[in-house]
């Protein structure tokens, strides 16, 4: 049985045929039937009434002057494609080689004259019934791949936002931490070299207390801003450590490059002028640096080394640049 809602709108026939006789007595079964009627009598005016409104199903004549219901079927199908409704083919040839043109041309189903009525109800049935299924297949593979490809946006988006520090929109420690392992087996594999730097706010704690939270968040956001420009390469990486910490990871980067951008960093943030009345340094926001580089190496101990080593001597680093008095870039000497 044919849906209910499928009959919200009745489907629309057309009939092709150039006997008027046939045309009339097709038009009152169907319309008893409840069909909306078209009808058409040759295969021109069939095409032309195509191209305007398109028929749920099509009754044609095979046997027509002119254009015959087989080349007009072939043109239906090449002129609307997987549009095309479906056509019940109508014909007094009854030989295989007609049957086959028939199917070959794109007809759905046939019937042979003299029509047998009962039968080419049925018919009109099951082929509406047929191309009502399809057509809400259609419709449920469309909305699939529409959610589809929403949900993989929505997925796309939170993996990004899984990667993001809220604060500051850079890189967080999860992506921080994926980044290096991936960089670090790259270096290894074609021997290049690879450094990071992390970087600590001096006297952070004593910049909340002096000016509250919501400013210490507003000067996180600035240092990182400053680092991102001073950086500028999108195959490095600009991360947010930890509280007040930040991480660069330079790849393809020999110690001397990575000290050159560190210094780059130290210098336009202390030239920003973020004030810092709390600071023991001076009365603007500074940073300290570690840096550490992985060296160009054979052998074993290629594979002895791992990218927590680099992260601990940039570490070292950074403890000697506080200890020193802050304000300064340090490299671990065994890099």
């Amino acid at each position: 049985m044919i849906k209910p809602d499928f009959w919200t709108v009745p489907p629309r026939i057309l009939i092709v045929d150039d006997e008027k006789t046939i045309r009339l007595i097709l038009r009152r079964i169907l319309e008893k039937d409840g069909y909306q009627v078209i009808e058409a009598n040759n295969g021109e005016e069939c095409l032309e009434i195509c191209q305007k409104q398109l028929a749920n199903m099509i009754l044609m004549d095979a046997m027509m002057p002119g254009m015959d219901g087989f080349t007009c079927c072939g043109k239906l199908h090449k002129l609307l494609g997987e549009n095309s409704p479906p056509v019940l083919m109508i014909t007094v040839l009854d030989d295989q080689a007609s049957v086959d043109l028939a199917f070959q041309v794109g007809a759905t189903d046939y019937v042979t004259k003299p029509i047998h009525w009962a039968v080419l109800r049925q018919r009109v049935r099951r082929l509406l019934e047929i191309q009502w299924a399809m057509s809400e297949l259609r419709r449920q593979v469309e909305k699939q791949q529409m959610l589809t490809e929403k949900l993989e946006k929505v997925n796309q988006e939170l993996e990004r936002l899984a990667s993001v520090d809220s604060l500051t929109m850079i890189a967080n420690r999860r992506q921080f931490d994926r980044f290096i392992e991936t960089e670090w087996k790259r270096a290894q594999r074609n021997d290049l070299p690879l450094s990071i730097i992390i970087c600590d706010v001096d006297f952070f704690k004593a910049y909340n207390d002096t000016y509250g939270h919501p400013a210490g968040d507003s000067c996180l956001k600035k240092v990182a801003d400053i680092i991102i420009r001073n950086v500028g390469r999108p195959a490095d990486l600009v991360a947010r450590y930890g509280g007040e910490e930040f991480v660069i990871v330079l790849s393809e980067t020999d110690r001397e490059g990575a000290v050159h951008i560190a210094e780059k960093i130290r210098q336009s943030i202390k030239d920003a002028g973020i004030p810092h009345q709390g600071s023991k340094v001076t009365n603007c926001v500074t940073i300290s640096c570690g840096v550490a580089s992985r060296k160009l190496c054979l052998g074993k101990e290629k594979s002895e080394s791992q990218p927590s080593d680099l992260i601990r001597k940039a570490d070292l680093a950074l403890y000697e640049a506080k200890f020193q008095g802050r304000d300064r870039v340090c490299v671990d000497s065994r890099s």
